[in-house]
């Protein structure tokens, strides 16, 4: 069966059509296939096999999707590394995933294994590369978790897996060669990689890569670039929506935009679909289940405060700690099925069967469905607060601070507390010249949540931690509270 995201398996109606460039290069879907060889007959030199795992710790940029595109060429995997790792971050992503080989832009550290440089990368093959021979059932991403609750684990996705999500975006953000996609997150997260990259690559459409995110540079390409759709997460557009009024650039070529990897205020969606023009379709994931297993419709009926129905091919239910799936309204346990269901965890055979208990991709999320299958996310449960016994999703409350006009994000977490167990601490970051009060805050959650809900502490902060990939940093935020009250 063809694997139809790699560029030598497209058709050749679509030999010289634009495909990929960056801020240094721009190449049609044959150059994107003929670099891939050449980068390939270069990690085959290097001892590269079928079954063997490269790491690439690059920026945003060509040649870091083409030396993926080269592993896969072999029959190899990859694992995208975050290039602003310490070397002990990246040492134990490398080490851990048994790469051979490391694609890199500075030989800066010894990893122990052998190094390439993205600059010495070869542009032209000399056809001695082995026949391609990569199945759908080859692992082919190695991703790695933001290991917020303790090393990163590998999550292991083969190429039906990648197949099975690149096709199942295309399809349902109605993609085809027409489409352009201004590629800006990182590209060591599953998310750029398939729906920036992949899901385009499959449409016969065009890629264009911005290094890195800042707001004024991001429209500016926004405007030279003419794209159709870009994917971002929540902290991009609470950079865009707080920008000068008198900043107004012309997107009107955006016909949609896709938000996931947190959640966000509907809020400030509608803020920035007002502003700006285009819609926003807001979506839900998990790096276990290939990046995505609901979106809202490009067209159709949109959910505001929902994060869609199901992905074409995915099944999305919520369950009770007893196993049985819940009726429309009562949440429970977010849990997948479909072929984007990862192969499980690298070297992690007890977490792996956790995860994939009875046949489903238990997400550690609480949701619940609505008639129409549109799924509403209530909280994670780790994130969940036990305050005197009673249960308190901190979403519920972020969703309430939210909702006041001069302020741009929320963050609610349990702090430590010797009666009660834990109560909720709130953090607010307010939109630029906006100001409010901790007791208009405080006034707005007596007036909108029960009495047990209502934070102990309001703090109005000028910006709120984050990961690697833009979320809320919550494990920082109780840190801090945890040695406050040591």
């Amino acid at each position: 069966m063809s694997i139809d995201y790699l560029p030598w398996n497209q058709p050749v109606t679509m030999a010289d059509q634009p495909c990929l460039r960056d801020g240094d290069i721009e190449l049609t879907y044959t150059d994107v296939a003929r670099r891939a060889e050449a980068i390939a007959e270069r990690f085959a030199a290097l001892g590269v096999r079928r079954g063997d795992v490269v790491a690439i710790m690059l920026p945003n940029c060509a040649e870091l999707l083409l030396g993926l595109l080269a592993a896969w060429r072999l029959g190899a995997a990859a694992t995208p590394v975050n290039p602003a790792f310490t070397a002990n971050e990246a040492g134990y992503q490398i080490q851990d995933s048994g790469a051979v080989l490391l694609l890199t832009s500075t030989a800066d550290a010894d990893y122990g294994v052998p190094a390439v440089l993205a600059k010495d990368l070869p542009a032209r093959s000399a056809g001695v590369a082995p026949e391609p021979a990569t199945g759908l059932g080859d692992l082919a991403l190695l991703i790695y978790t933001s290991g917020s609750t303790g090393r990163p684990k590998g999550v292991m996705l083969d190429h039906s897996n990648l197949v099975a999500m690149a096709s199942s975006l295309a399809t349902a953000m109605r993609l085809d060669p027409a489409d352009h996609c201004l590629l800006v997150l990182p590209l060591f997260h599953v998310n750029a990689i398939c729906v920036s990259f992949l899901a385009p690559m499959v449409s016969g459409a065009q890629v264009t890569i911005l290094a890195r995110f800042a707001p004024h540079t991001f429209l500016e390409a926004v405007e030279r670039y003419r794209p159709t759709y870009f994917a971002a997460v929540p902290a991009i557009y609470a950079r865009l929506a707080e920008l000068p009024g008198d900043v107004r650039p012309d997107t009107s070529s955006v016909r949609f935009a896709v938000c996931g990897a947190a959640p966000v205020p509907k809020e400030l969606l509608r803020r920035c679909e007002s502003r700006f023009g285009f819609v926003i379709i807001e979506g839900y994931g998990l790096t276990e289940g290939t990046c995505a297993s609901t979106v809202n419709p490009v067209d159709g009926v949109r959910k505001p405060g929902t994060v869609g129905p199901a992905l074409p091919g995915q099944r999305v239910a919520a369950m009770s700690p007893d196993g049985s799936l819940l009726p429309a309204g009562q949440p429970g346990e977010v849990v997948i099925q479909g072929a984007n269901v990862m192969r499980g965890y690298l070297g992690r055979p007890e977490a792996t069967a956790e995860a994939l208990a009875g046949g489903w991709l238990h997400t550690g999320d609480v949701g619940f469905l609505d008639v129409d299958g549109y799924l509403t996310l209530v909280d994670r449960i780790k994130d969940m607060i036990i305050r005197g016994g009673e249960n308190i999703y901190p979403k519920e409350i972020e969703s309430v601070l939210a909702g006041h006009d001069a302020v741009l994000e929320a963050a609610v977490v349990g702090a430590p507390h010797p009666v009660y167990g834990e109560v909720p601490v709130a953090y607010v970051v307010t939109y630029p010249g906006a100001a409010v009060t901790t007791s208009e805050l405080f006034e707005r959650c007596r007036r909108d949540l029960t009495k047990v809900k209502i934070p102990v502490a309001v703090h109005v902060v000028g910006q709120l931690p984050r990961n690697a990939v833009g979320k809320v940093d919550k494990p920082a935020l109780r840190k801090s509270l945890s040695m406050q009250s040591a």
